[in-house]
């Protein structure tokens, strides 16, 4: 056979810094981009205005930071959108009892 294995981490060469990839720096870069601008046009002498200035960074971060098994927390709700709201299909590789009586499994075996 002309096969070859391809490593586990032959995917993290393809990442920026093994963890983001180039459209999560820049949707974390818009938000840092988005919130130095509100710092700038925002007067920050209220609680309440300094904390809508900060949002921006503090969600983006949020979303592109890494999890297990996932590739950050962005894909997981992508992925949990599409489980709720795609079609979903479920192919059954295998055998099956129809309710799990002995005698319909004796009749089924004897008709073969």
């Amino acid at each position: 056979m002309n096969g070859f294995l391809i490593p586990a981490n032959s995917k993290k060469s393809m990442l920026i810094f093994g963890l983001f990839k180039p459209f999560d720096l820049i949707l974390f870069g818009c938000g840092i981009g988005a919130t130095l601008l509100m710092l700038i046009v925002l007067p920050l002498n209220n609680l309440t205005l300094t904390v809508i200035a900060l949002l921006p960074a503090v969600i983006t971060a949020f979303l592109v930071f890494p999890v297990a098994n996932y590739h950050n927390v962005l894909s997981i709700l992508i992925d949990i959108f599409k489980f709720y709201t795609e079609r979903q299909k479920f192919v059954w590789r295998g055998w099956c009892v129809s309710d799990g009586t002995k005698e319909r499994i004796e009749a089924k075996s004897s008709q073969k």
